[in-house]
């Protein structure tokens, strides 16, 4: 009865586990999805209303790792695109490298290959060029991975674009005219093609090839309307070329053509960076200076002071981001710690409820079992240990006979005051044990006790010296100090040779002995030889 109503209630609390378990998940999918949403839409607004594109990604909450899983690669892109909006360079890598190690995570090579482009464009830029070299090859690597032709190509306008920016304009030009006409078939991606177009513009102006400049910038401004190119990055390349025109004129000081290059620059504002806004307020405060209006050059100045607190501020607030971000993953990793520690203390009490409760019906009969197994098996040890007692009996008397023959020709050996003379009789003594009673000769103590009759004042001395020496080892030193050889000595202990050197070794690092210095024979010879032997 019992065992029916328990089998009944564990049924019940399963199935109430089970019930729980599924609705918490069908919540946390719920939410899940709805936060997936605010990333696919913060991608949509990304080039045109970044403000929006922010805003949603602000509104997924904390922990963000656990609230858009699968989706985090995405997440962070969009937070590099949103940091190089306002050129916050700290934010912008940070946020890429968040890109990169969520995007290896989820196998999306194609994001992967992406953002070692853009840690490659900014590391170079900041003339870390090994590190950011680093970066290209992995993108290469990403790409291969995904079959990403376009990928791949784009990491091949990289090296030109590494020629681009430092300042190697032949060079660039040399790459960028060789792969042209590849980067304009590629017509499902005008980018490669506007890209291209765009270094080529800026390098012939750098290079005071203005008929050049100008053709490929009516190449470049053909691309407008491509429906390919994202408005953005068209209209940042368009105010880059604008500025370095209106550079170039006003080193030449044609004032004219550098008001309608910053014009032109000016109109498409939304898009300039902090380093386009910059350049401009520098140009704007050059052209007044060489009008000589000084008040309308001191406003230009100002707005460039501004704008550098603005990106302090900004630099400052990336940064602190970043540490947030490590001591967030430092958290992280605390907490995943904790959590794996509790999981384990919940799954090992579950485990012991449940295997208690299983058990508890056949403990009596265990119990029972055990102890009728106890009591056969010290009957049986009770038969033995009789049997063995009665033949314990007859040895003992045979061998207290043996031990008192024994003992008598040991005195004898011990009046002999030849010192090689004893140690033959010795020899023959040990022959004699180890023929006919090698189970005496292996017990240490026994062994002790029949050699140390022969010299009681070296096993004494040797002692005090060296408590720290066993038995067998003061034997071994008393063999030693008696001239007898290796081979001699292992078979009075009934030992291998090789096992005698172990424990020469062993008794050489237990008294600390220098053996390149002395051998243990000498150390033993040199130490006891105030000794007589008897």
């Amino acid at each position: 009865m019992f065992k029916s109503l328990n089998i009944h209630t564990n049924k019940i609390a399963l199935f109430l586990c089970f019930f729980v378990f599924c609705v918490s998940s069908y919540c946390q999918n719920g939410k899940h999805d709805q936060y997936i949403r605010f990333v696919d839409s913060a991608k949509i607004y990304i080039n045109e209303f970044s403000k929006k594109a922010e805003a949603f990604l602000d509104s997924i909450p904390e922990p963000i790792e656990d609230n858009i899983k699968g989706r985090l690669a995405d997440y962070y892109s969009i937070k590099a695109l949103l940091h190089g909006e306002y050129s916050e360079h700290a934010g912008i890598h940070q946020s890429y490298l968040q890109a990169l190690k969520y995007a290896d995570k989820e196998n999306n090579y194609k994001l992967a290959g992406n953002a070692c482009l853009e840690l490659f464009s900014n590391l170079f830029y900041a003339r870390k060029d090994s590190l950011a070299n680093i970066y290209l090859d992995k993108a290469k690597t990403y790409f291969e991975l995904d079959n990403n032709a376009n990928g791949l190509l784009e990491v091949e306008q990289m090296h030109a674009y590494a020629y681009f920016s430092d300042r190697h304009f032949n060079s660039s030009n040399k790459l960028l005219l060789k792969n042209l006409n590849t980067y304009k078939k590629v017509e499902e991606d005008a980018y490669f093609y506007m890209f291209a177009t765009y270094m080529l513009t800026s390098s012939y102006i750098e290079l005071d090839s203005l008929p050049k400049a100008y053709k490929y910038l009516n190449e470049f401004e053909r691309l407008e309307a491509n429906p390919t190119i994202v408005s953005f990055n068209y209209e940042s390349f368009s105010i880059g070329i604008n500025l370095l025109f209106a550079e170039y004129y006003l080193k030449h000081e044609s004032i004219d053509s550098v008001s309608h290059y910053l014009s032109q620059a000016v109109k498409q504002r939304n898009s300039m960076s902090n380093d386009m806004k910059r350049k401009y307020f520098t140009l704007k405060a050059d052209t007044f200076k060489l009008l000589g209006d000084l008040n309308k050059t001191e406003i230009y100045l100002d707005s460039i002071i501004l704008l550098e607190n603005k990106v302090h501020n900004k630099n400052l607030e990336a940064s602190i981001e970043t540490n947030n971000v490590l001591l967030k993953t430092e958290s992280d990793l605390e907490d995943e710690s904790k959590k794996k520690f509790w999981n384990g203390v919940l799954a090992a009490t579950l485990f012991f409820v449940l295997f208690f409760s299983s058990i508890f019906y056949f403990i009596y009969y265990r119990k029972n079992k055990y102890k009728l197994k106890d009591s056969l098996n010290k009957v049986k040890n009770l038969s033995y240990l009789k049997s063995n007692n009665e033949k314990l009996t007859g040895k003992v008397l045979g061998l207290e006979e043996y031990i008192v023959n024994l003992k008598k020709e040991v005195k004898n050996i011990s009046t002999i005051h030849e010192v090689p003379v004893q140690r033959e009789k010795i020899k023959d003594l040990y022959k004699n044990l180890h023929h006919n009673s090698s189970t005496l000769v292996d017990k240490s103590e026994n062994h002790l006790e029949l050699i140390n009759i022969l010299n009681v004042e070296f096993f004494n001395s040797i002692k005090s010296k060296y408590p720290q020496l066993n038995d067998s080892e003061l034997i071994i030193c008393y063999y030693l100090y008696m001239d007898f050889k290796n081979k001699e000595i292992a078979v009075f202990l009934n030992i291998s040779v090789r096992a005698l050197e172990s424990k020469r070794y062993r008794i050489s690092k237990k008294i600390n002995l220098n053996t390149k210095e002395t051998s243990l024979v000498d150390h033993l010879k040199d130490l006891f030889k105030d000794i007589s032997l008897v």
